[in-house]
């Protein structure tokens, strides 16, 4: 980035203030703690494993109201950093492939919900190319993080400006404070009629290689056995401005090599 650029993107930032909330990410490689934080009303977690390539894989935020929800945990194919705004850096990559949180649970009433975002690094340059990456939530080994009304997988191929655009926010121009050039709306998971204890398994992975970072937000205490109220994601209001001074400046990714 020359000085040219810089100077027009802190004048840009410099006309919003701290009207827009920033998320700030703790790092963590406690496997219990990351359960504990997403834990809500009726469910009793046991037996936790967490897996990760890199020790900045996944940690705990506050300050993501632009993404949906305040606070919660965050799951990385590399490192959190990423996730924090505002979006300067087109080619954020942590050293990681894949990270699993995984426990067995048990619902006071047979039934689970979680609210989450998918968000990633590879939008929108490598949509539709190798570099699928894509977040799973394996329940018993079968995985229900999936669009609403048949829309499928939650991936880069799958959810982008192009394909079940509904269910996709364009973070390019920086709207969101966030440094994922794209994520996903809200969207909430769910299983009902569930008996005995059950499997869960929050999964993230790098497809075709570990460049570009992808990142799911889970939001906290949400993994509950009643389903969640509404969302109400925030519109980006003033920062629409920074929006257009960014897309004037115009961005290129550069993936690096392996």
């Amino acid at each position: 980035m020359n000085k040219f650029t810089q100077v027009i993107l802190s004048a840009l930032l410099a006309t919003v203030g701290h009207s827009a909330s920033a998320v700030v990410v703790t790092s963590t490689t406690d496997g219990n703690a990351l359960a504990s934080a997403i834990s809500g009303s009726g469910i009793n977690i046991s037996n936790v494993v967490f897996s990760a390539a890199t020790p900045t894989a996944a940690g705990t935020f506050t300050g993501g109201g632009n993404i949906g929800f305040d606070q919660g945990v965050l799951l990385t194919t590399g490192t959190v950093a990423c996730a924090v705004g505002p979006n300067l850096s087109s080619n954020c990559s942590g050293a990681g492939t894949t990270t699993s949180l995984k426990f067995d649970f048990t619902s006071s009433n047979g039934n689970v919900y979680f609210r989450y975002v998918f968000a990633s690094e590879e939008y929108n340059e490598f949509v539709n190319s190798t570099f699928n990456d894509r977040f799973e939530v394996r329940l018993n080994g079968v995985n229900i993080a999936l669009l609403p009304g048949g829309g499928g997988l939650v991936s880069i191929n799958n959810v982008n400006n192009g394909t079940n655009s509904a269910y996709f926010r364009d973070n390019t121009t920086g709207a969101y404070n966030t440094g994922y050039d794209g994520m996903t709306t809200v969207l909430t998971a769910q299983a009902t009629g569930l008996t005995g204890t059950n499997t869960f398994e929050f999964f993230i992975a790098d497809q075709g290689d570990g460049s570009l970072d992808s990142g799911v937000f889970i939001e906290a205490g949400t993994f509950s056995d009643t389903p969640p109220p509404p969302s109400d994601v925030p519109e980006p209001g003033s920062l629409a401005l920074v929006g257009l001074g960014l897309a004037a400046l115009g961005r290129m990714k550069r993936r690096k090599a392996e």
